[in-house]
């Protein structure tokens, strides 16, 4: 199997519950709070997994900010990208996950490979702008109105990821 590191942003802590999840599916323990690590730690893996919060109106959780602008200038050639999000379908449902879409454009030329696409259907949210063409281009989880169906998208997400990473 490659190597695989994922790396959060969490304000409130859900996010860092979801990719602690993810870790503990994929066997791993290479997790890393974007606030603290260096970006130069993403060198050490073949497999990134980047989740992020949305806050306000379709914004970034606050650590991606510098993290992210020192991401988006390496060379990821080589490496498969996958992103995973929290959300709020209701409250904000006409900007639902949007840091998904705001990670994978700006993570555009960087000669990544991104895997982990999840069908819309099933969500309940007005727009995203991480999703494109029917296709949420990661995994969004909504924690404050659909947390029951949580474990099932990450099992869901986990499994369809092995499937490309193994």
């Amino acid at each position: 199997m490659k190597t695989i590191g994922i790396f959060y942003g969490s304000t409130t802590g859900a996010t860092e519950g979801v990719a602690k999840a993810i870790a503990s599916r994929l066997g791993t323990t290479n997790v890393f709070n974007v606030g603290n690590t260096k970006v130069d730690e993403v060198d050490k893996y073949d497999v990134l997994l980047l989740g992020s919060s949305t806050w306000g109106i379709g914004e970034l959780q606050d650590d991606w900010g510098v993290f992210l602008d020192k991401l988006k200038g390496k060379n990821l050639s080589g490496k498969m990208v996958a992103i995973f999000g929290c959300g709020d379908g209701m409250s904000f449902g006409g900007s639902f996950c949007d840091a998904i879409g705001i990670i994978y454009n700006e993570l555009q030329g960087t000669g990544c490979e991104f895997i982990g696409s999840v069908d819309a259907d099933g969500y309940s949210y007005d727009d995203s702008g991480a999703c494109v063409d029917g296709r949420f281009v990661g995994l969004p989880l909504d924690e404050a109105n659909e947390s029951e169906l949580t474990d099932k998208r990450i099992d869901t997400w986990v499994s369809n990821l092995k499937q490309v990473i193994c």
